[in-house]
């Protein structure tokens, strides 16, 4: 098992954590990858009824894909990042435990995508939420350009994904983002309360109500799976360069020199 993602089970609950506290717990191929493996392992262990995903630390949930991995990229290392979120966020959707996301800090770009799409998303009071995409010369095509809107509404959900804003929790609370805010120090307890009540449910009625509210997500497949191949075309381009050196750099991107007349 990869030191990228830990893995605890307690009493019919899984824990899994993002292990890189370093780099804000950003996901690389390597750790995106490993999350969707520990993630389809455990789908397959009948005596575990709920996963908790979280990140290591107490300062992010996920801040996303690994932005110096962007600011050198090809195409070979877009399709294995991209097809790797891909594959981890359908194993998400599928397995038949809700998924809890734990979220313990900031969850940006990515990371909120994967609180898009777990089950249930119960936050501490200082985590914020938000996307980077075009502000570092990406989209996030996996949930937020799409099923968030179901969420928020469509209207803010374009702002989300277009202006790149950060949000408190209490806001995303408010706008039906997530389902519960507690204070950092209850997070674990909270969590662990929601989880074991829904182990005192029916398993197959749970996996039946779980699999079935994904009509959605299955309709939206398509769409991702063709906006994929935008990005891999344009991976590396010179808007994506621009836009993770800026962010690497500390300063604003110049994406006006793209506007340009030729």
């Amino acid at each position: 098992m990869s030191d990228l993602v830990l893995v605890t089970r307690d009493n019919g609950i899984a824990w899994v954590t993002i292990n890189r506290p370093e780099r804000f717990n950003a996901f690389d191929a390597p750790t995106i990858r490993a999350l969707g493996d520990v993630l389809r392992q455990i789908g397959r262990e009948r005596d575990i009824g709920v996963v908790v995903l979280t990140g290591a630390g107490e300062k992010a949930f996920c801040a996303g894909g690994d932005l110096g991995e962007l600011a050198d990229f090809s195409l070979s290392k877009a399709r294995d990042l991209f097809d790797g979120a891909q594959d981890t966020l359908q194993v998400m959707r599928r397995i038949p435990q809700p998924v809890i996301a734990m979220v313990n800090g900031v969850a940006m770009g990515g990371g909120n995508e994967l609180v898009i799409c777990s089950d249930i998303a119960i936050a501490a009071d200082h985590a914020r939420f938000g996307q980077t995409g075009p502000k570092v010369g990406s989209s996030p095509i996996f949930g937020a350009t799409n099923l968030f809107s179901l969420s928020v509404g469509e209207k803010k959900a374009r702002e989300v994904v277009y202006f790149c804003r950060q949000y408190p929790a209490s806001e995303a609370l408010e706008l039906g983002w997530i389902n519960k805010v507690v204070p950092l120090p209850d997070l674990r307890a909270e969590t662990e309360k929601w989880a074991r009540e829904l182990l005192e449910r029916s398993p197959s009625y749970l996996e039946l109500s779980k699999i079935s509210s994904n009509v959605w997500w299955d309709m939206l497949t398509p769409a991702m799976e063709a906006a994929k191949q935008s990005l891999f075309h344009l991976a590396g381009g010179p808007e994506m360069t621009e836009g993770a050196t800026a962010f690497l750099e500390k300063r604003k991107p110049d994406f006006a020199q793209f506007r340009k007349a030729e």
